[in-house]
C-alpha cells in the first residue's frame, strides 16, 4: 500500500509498510468509514521521499502524521491526530490528546519502540510467517 486517494486537505499518514504490524495497523484505519480523508504513504517504498522537515531514517524509526494544519506530528501526537479524523476514533482522538494523556501515551508509545522488534516477530510468527 503506497498511498491512497484522499481529500487535499486531509491528515497524511507516513508509515513503515516493511514493518508487517506496521501494515496490518494502517490496514485497519484504511478501511474504516472517513477514511478517504487519509492520504497513507508508504516510506518503506523506493523512491518516495520523506516529507519535508523528516529523513527517512526517522520517518521509518516512529510513527508521523501530517496534520491538516500542516503541523507535523509524531508519536503519540501522531497517532491522536490520526484517530480524530476517523469518526468512530474520533472520541479516542480527542482523549489522547489530552496533556496528561498525551504524555502517557507517548511514554507507552516509546516503550513499545524498543520492543518492536520482538513484537513484530512474534507478530510474524503468529501469522503463520507473513
Amino acid at each position: 500500500m503506497l498511498s491512497t486517494p484522499c481529500d487535499p486537505d486531509g491528515v497524511v499518514v507516513y508509515y513503515d509498510g516493511s514493518c508487517p504490524l506496521c501494515r496490518a495497523e494502517i490496514g485497519l484505519y484504511a478501511n474504516q468509514e472517513g477514511a478517504g480523508a487519509l492520504r497513507l504513504v508508504d516510506v518503506s517504498t523506493p523512491g518516495v521521499e520523506a516529507p519535508e522537515g523528516l529523513d527517512r531514517a526517522t520517518a521509518l524509526a516512529r510513527f508521523h502524521v501530517r496534520a491538516r494544519d500542516g503541523r507535523l506530528l509524531s508519536g503519540a501526537a501522531a497517532f491522536a491526530e490520526l484517530w480524530s479524523a476517523l469518526p468512530r476514533w474520533r472520541r479516542l482522538g480527542r482523549l489522547a490528546a489530552l496533556p496528561g494523556i498525551a504524555a502517557a501515551l507517548e511514554l507507552a508509545y516509546r516503550g513499545f519502540l524498543v520492543l518492536r522488534p520482538a513484537l513484530v516477530r512474534a507478530f510474524v510468527a503468529l501469522r503463520g510467517g507473513r
